[in-house]
């Protein structure tokens, strides 16, 4: 048995999902497997009220399997938990009790109100919500749970029968749906939304889901974008795109609806359901912007159960976004002298430049992060260390940010030496147009800054840039003579150059020396 591995499983209306982790020494966790079985526990529960024989073994069989794999991990400890189908089935309490007897697994019975608690445990470790007043929905199969929040602290929880599975049942039964089963379901969701939220619309600064629903979204956005992310963590999707989405579906058959990209076969059925769910409760919030949150109950269930093994602290600091690079970096074994010196010119740069281009506080945020991840790829090798670190950033889990800004991230660190962008770059191309320019400044940025820490001892204290006949000044303090990072900076401001359509002219604050050759880094 290994006392650092748990297992958690979540067995829901539409699926059951098993995701087993290993808790590291730094208190975080990785997860080694998540399995996923479509079993529709739900499937005629709103008819008959109970779970049917066919689904009662789908889902035992899937169980067996999923405890197999759980074994061949040797957790310390399984804590599974069922949901809207199980919690309202009359046969329910017999289902459990088949787990128990015939796979071994102890199973409980979660209310919504838990529900949601378990949702927003996982958004809090994925989204910075510090100060933020927000809104968290979670779409299962049977029931939709609301959780409105400030921060950390939650202020409501609502669970209601607005699942995908059971609305399918009730209200679509066309192929194609007819618009006015569409007219019917609506004005369902709306008399149980304006049920709980009868006094007063609430006012959020974020909306964030969960659920298959959610993710069936944005994967299907994300191919509509011809965006390729490699996940739909934390990706943002925007109310246009839902009520669009949701209008094409419509008219499509089941058998239509089965080939759509990003669109799971087996979810073809209820997603119609469920993205009319999620388009009202846009509309209800007012809400432009859905942000996604791929974990969901599961990764609650996970990080309630290491409190409750133990296995990390009752409560963690507050993560931050540059906590979370921080990590990453020294994870990699960065040289976090130079990092953090780079990031301090690469921001009084951008600073200086960004009143002429209004590039904007995000991207501020994300050259920062680019700039302390640009050496990561060493940890691999030297030899296309910025490739490396390509390759590394965009798979890496950082907190706070969307799958676009990871991408653009990933970018700039991979152009702060070599090559400079080019079309003919897969990875630069599968950008939208401005986010390539935004990636060729940023990118330009760090690169000069980088040059200017050529022998990695911080030698250039600062920089300031000034427009200057149509070029930029850039006047540099040091404590030092500094003919290599002056040779350094001449040889790669090359892409600022290129991308803000302006030379460099350089003045040293320091000692008078002659320049003297370097290679570039």
């Amino acid at each position: 048995m290994k006392q650092n591995r748990l297992a958690a499983i979540d067995i829901g209306t539409n699926s059951i999902r098993c995701i087993v982790v290993e808790v590291m020494k730094n208190g975080k966790f990785r997860v080694l497997d998540d399995e996923k079985a479509t079993v529709r526990l739900g499937e005629g529960l709103s008819t008959s009220g109970r779970i049917s024989p066919a689904a009662w073994e789908r889902a035992l069989a899937a169980l067996v399997r999923m405890k197999k794999i759980v074994a061949g991990y040797g957790v310390q400890a399984i804590e599974a938990v069922a949901t809207s189908a199980v919690r309202e089935a009359a046969n329910g309490a017999a289902f459990i009790e088949a787990i128990r007897s015939e796979v071994g697994i102890e199973v409980a019975v979660i209310s919504g109100e838990e529900e949601a608690e378990l949702a927003s445990l996982s958004v809090r470790n994925h989204f910075d919500m510090e100060g933020v007043r927000y809104a968290m929905v979670d779409i299962g199969g049977g029931s939709l749970e609301v959780v409105t929040a400030r921060g950390g602290l939650i202020e409501e929880i609502y669970s209601l029968d607005l699942g995908a599975v059971f609305l399918t049942e009730k209200y679509l039964a066309g192929d194609p749906v007819k618009a006015s089963e569409i007219q019917k379901l609506r004005r369902y969701i709306r008399r149980r939304l304006k049920g709980i939220f009868a006094d007063e619309r609430p006012v959020v600064q974020s909306l964030v889901g969960s659920g298959g629903t959610i993710t069936s979204l944005a994967a299907m956005v994300m191919a509509l974008r011809n965006e390729e992310y490699g996940s739909i963590h934390r990706y943002e999707v925007l109310r246009s795109e839902v009520v669009h989405l949701l209008a094409m579906l419509a008219r499509k058959s089941l058998k239509e609806r089965r080939e759509i990209p990003g669109l799971n076969p087996d979810r073809a059925d209820i997603i119609i359901a469920g993205i009319t769910v999620v388009d009202e409760l846009m509309r209800m919030f007012d809400a432009n912007l859905l942000r996604v949150n791929e974990r969901g109950i599961r990764e609650g269930l996970i990080l309630k159960s290491l409190r409750k093994h133990e296995l990390v602290a009752e409560e963690s600091e507050r993560h931050t976004w540059r906590d979370s690079v921080l990590d990453f970096a020294r994870s990699c074994h960065v040289e976090e002298e130079h990092a953090l010196h780079v990031a301090q010119l690469s921001l009084q740069i951008f600073d200086a430049v960004n009143p002429l281009y209004n590039l904007g506080e995000g991207a501020r945020r994300m050259l920062e992060a680019a700039a302390i991840l640009h050496d990561v790829g060493y940890f691999i090798n030297y030899s296309s260390h910025h490739k490396h670190s390509y390759h590394l950033i965009r798979h890496a889990d950082l907190f706070g940010f969307a799958p676009r800004e990871r991408e653009i991230i990933a970018n700039i660190a991979r152009y702060h030496r070599k090559a400079l962008p080019k079309k003919k770059h897969d990875a630069y191309l599968r950008l939208v147009e401005a986010d390539r320019l935004l990636v060729s400044r940023l990118g330009g940025i760090l690169r000069l800054a980088d040059g200017l820490d050529r022998r990695r001892s911080s030698v250039v204290q600062s920089v300031t840039c000034t427009p200057a006949n149509g070029n930029f000044l850039v006047t540099l303090l040091s404590r030092d003579e500094i003919s290599v990072e002056l040779f350094g900076a001449k040889l790669k401001g090359d892409l600022f150059e290129d991308a803000f359509k302006r030379k460099l002219v350089f003045v040293a604050e320091s000692p008078s020396v002659e320049e003297g050759p370097a290679a570039a880094g």
